[in-house]
């Protein structure tokens, strides 16, 4: 069942147009189900255009041809007294009280297992909460408890030779320190705290990244050098191989003492790539086993953490009266959560919730729950306190917190969990702060939650116990849909006042508008790692590609208009290889030649000439597959330059000849007037002054008849350096002057300095430097002149 919707929040379901419509009160009846997910599995090329429900295909972002508040995310539904969400179903979960007042609330994030994302934290200590939320978080202040002995043989390792230093050799790499152990154990907290402990020795910072996915599929080494670079802040050339940017890690690497924490390393694979060449940085890998093939490690092996410890940390939940009028009780819990801080957090926020139960209860309750056998030995205490705080949830509760094994990333917010689950935004907001507060998830942000990566496991065990495949198959669709449907309201937010986009981001529910651009930036800097996330399971899933478009169409759409094409290009090449790949898949042979031109377009950028040839040529097969002129055109022309760049400019002629070609017999006039410019510029590097002049010169007719008069002058200008090339300076002269006066007539006063330098070097050319002065000294109150209307527009 599924929590009543608040009178003004938002909520998505599928329809059988593939349009956002409001949900049900209740349960999806099943032929609506069925109805749903057929929808949103569409291989058809007729999604809805853009505006709320978003655009039927990717957006390829057109390189042209080739040559506040704390909360930062849509503003909120009305509240009730005391800032509670007012409606029907605002209160789906009652609130956590504490049973003694004056003991603060845990900080959950040090004995449970939290993966962390990329962050760096300078000399001083830990970013601030401003840091960008993409870039991770950073080791919170709180207190840890235990693993004291663990922690001195942390730091006795970092001073023990090594095996060169043994043998009097330097050490050439970074020393690595590995914590073992399962999920759960406290193995990521550890590292956190011994982390905290060194970083003052490493003036350059702590990088921390995570190298598994919630899921438990490795996270690949390219993303993970990626988000290592840019917390240095060096860019990223859009498309690089594994190889190249570990190598930039490493070479960034080597100048710098940084301390590099991986966390949920798979193996040793993951880890040797990005060990620095430098033995004054340190690397702290945690993993749940060896990492055999990396020289000279000793893993620190966690088991269950003392008595001591695990009551302490009990003790944060229910305050010390109920541990000191029970000792052996607290005892006894300790024992049958294995000494595990993760099943301890849970049963700690299950006392928590219940101020009248004590610790004998829980312990009792815990004992009547059967063992999972199939389970390791290891995973079954977790395993049984989680079921204990699963089976007392509310149901509506219940099934937001199982459905919450679907967030992208491991990441959510109250728009994801109210996607999912079909309920309001505030009740969806008010029982993830719950969940937060009985250890079931972490916060990462005023905004963001974040599933613990022990717990993933086991919520995806009771999804699949509970919910049949059509019901979370429409719950995922809701989710794309309502991420669609912020990202365009993040986009349109940018456009002017009364613009279309504007006007239909007005129509939308309050609950997905942004109040202004920054706020909209700030979101999506904030939920780009799950956004793309998002995008990746999607196209991966396959049974929803008509949705998965539409979301890689909105996110390359919001990327751009907030970050632009070029500072988001590392994004937008692996969104538009998305596109290929559904593209593929279901044979959608236009949108594969969009894909492959923009592919193409990143490739040529960085210099990868070859491969942007290779993504060229295969877009031309493909939009001739299509019978799509304008991508069979564009594709010619990139390969003309393509070969251009390659200085084959006899192919590159060829090439740009056939476009030019297909566009006289379309009368793409504009395109015609661009295409004789690149023909002349070819015929200029190859030294055919005579096809080069007559080229140029078309291209000027061209542009006189579009009445474009800056495009018209500047073919004249090329046409003057052409005749001057040829040997005929008089004649370079008469045509330069002409192309003066056509910028004069343009108003285009840079122009218009730029060729009277030209006359001026002509002029010195031909022995009349008296005249050459002249046409300087116009040039530099030209440019003085436009400097001063810059400074005073």
């Amino acid at each position: 069942m599924s929590i009543p919707e608040g009178p003004e929040d938002a909520t998505d379901a599928v329809g059988s147009s593939g349009t956002a419509r409001p949900a049900p009160d209740g349960v999806t009846e099943r032929g609506d189900t069925r109805q749903a997910v057929r929808e949103g599995t569409r291989t058809d090329e007729s999604a809805p255009a853009d505006g709320p429900a978003g655009p039927a295909g990717p957006a390829p972002v057109e390189t042209g041809p080739r040559g506040g508040a704390p909360r930062s995310g849509p503003e909120d539904p009305p509240s009730g007294p005391g800032g509670l969400p007012s409606g029907p179903g605002a209160g789906c979960l009652s609130p956590v009280i504490p049973a003694e007042p004056v003991v603060p609330p845990p900080d959950l994030s040090r004995p449970v297992e939290t993966p962390p994302h990329s962050a760096r934290t300078g000399p001083t200590g830990p970013p601030s909460d401003e840091r960008d939320p993409h870039r991770g978080r950073p080791a919170q202040d709180g207190v840890f408890f235990g693993r004291q002995r663990e922690l001195k043989a942390l730091r006795g390792d970092i001073e023990r030779a090594g095996l060169n230093t043994l043998s009097g050799r330097k050490e050439p790499r970074a020393r690595v320190l590995l914590i073992a152990g399962r999920p759960g154990s406290g193995r990521s907290a550890l590292a956190e705290e011994l982390t905290r402990q060194l970083r003052d020795g490493y003036p350059d910072g702590v990088v921390r990244t995570r190298l598994t996915e919630p899921g438990g599929e490795p996270v690949p080494t390219e993303r993970t050098a990626r988000e290592i670079l840019e917390a240095f802040g060096l860019a990223t050339p859009p498309g690089a191989g594994e190889d190249e940017l570990s190598e930039m890690v490493r070479e960034a690497l080597s100048a710098r003492r940084v301390l590099l924490l991986l966390d949920d390393a798979v193996d040793a694979e993951q880890v040797d790539p990005l060990v620095p060449d430098n033995p004054g940085c340190l690397v702290v890998a945690v993993a749940q086993g060896p990492l055999t093939g990396i020289p000279d490690v000793r893993p620190c092996t966690l088991g269950g953490m003392d008595a001591k410890a695990a009551i302490e940390l009990l003790g944060r939940f229910t305050g010390a009266v109920r541990i000191t009028v029970d000792p052996q009780a607290a005892e006894s819990l300790a024992e049958e959560c294995g000494g595990q801080p993760s099943a301890l957090v849970l049963a700690g926020g299950w006392l928590a919730a219940r101020p009248t139960a004590s610790v004998a209860d829980v312990t009792k309750q815990l004992r009547a729950l059967p063992h999972d056998w199939a389970r390791p030995v290891g995973d079954r205490p977790l395993a049984r306190a989680f079921r204990l705080v699963y089976e007392t949830l509310p149901s509506p509760a219940a099934r937001i917190l199982r459905l919450l094994a679907l967030a992208p990333a491991g990441l959510a917010d109250a728009h994801t969990a109210s996607a999912l689950a079909g309920c309001s935004v505030s009740a969806a907001r008010t029982t993830l702060d719950d969940f937060a507060a009985r250890g079931l998830l972490r916060a990462v942000d005023a905004e963001q939650y974040e599933v613990p990566g022990c717990l993933v496991p086991l919520l995806r065990a009771v999804m699949e116990e509970h919910d049949r495949p059509a019901e979370v198959q429409l719950a995922r669709a809701r989710m794309l849909e309502r991420s669609v449907r912020l990202l365009q309201s993040c986009r349109a937010v940018t456009d002017p006042d009364g613009s279309p986009a504007r006007k239909k981001l007005a129509a939308l529910p309050r609950a997905l508008r942004f109040p202004n651009a920054a706020a909209a930036a700030g979101w999506l800097r904030a939920r780009q790692p799950a956004l793309l996330a998002s995008a990746r399971l999607a196209v991966a899933d396959g049974e929803l590609d008509t949705l998965a478009r539409r979301l890689v169409a909105a996110l390359v759409r919001a990327l751009a208009a907030h970050r632009g094409t070029e500072a988001a290009a590392p994004e937008l090449y692996g969104l538009h290889q998305l596109v290929l790949d559904i593209a593929e898949r279901r044979e959608l042979h236009r949108e594969q030649a969009a894909a492959l031109l923009n592919i193409g377009d990143l490739d040529a950028q960085t210099g990868r000439t070859q491969d942007a040839l290779a993504r060229y040529r295969a877009a031309l097969d493909a939009g001739r597959t299509a019978n799509d002129l304008y991508a069979t055109g564009r594709a010619m022309e990139s390969v003309g330059g393509a070969y251009q760049d390659l200085r084959d400019w006899q192919r590159a002629a060829d090439w740009y000849g056939r476009a030019l070609a297909q566009r006289l017999s379309r009368g793409e006039r504009a395109d015609e007037a661009r295409l004789y410019g690149r023909l002349g510029t070819v015929f200029t590097y190859a030294g055919l002054y005579g096809e080069a002049l007559r080229n140029w010169r078309a291209a000027a007719a061209g542009y006189r008849r579009l009445r474009d008069l800056p495009g018209q002058a500047r073919a004249l200008s090329e046409a003057a350096r052409v005749q001057e090339y040829a040997g005929r300076p008089q004649e370079s002269l008469r045509t330069c002057q002409e192309a003066v006066e056509w910028a004069r007539l343009a108003g285009d006063e840079r122009l218009q300095a730029a060729l009277q330098l030209r006359l001026a070097d002509t002029l010195d050319r031909l022995g009349d430097p008296t005249a050459a002065r002249l046409h300087r000294a116009t040039a530099d109150r030209l440019l003085e002149t436009e400097g001063k209307h810059l400074r005073n527009p």
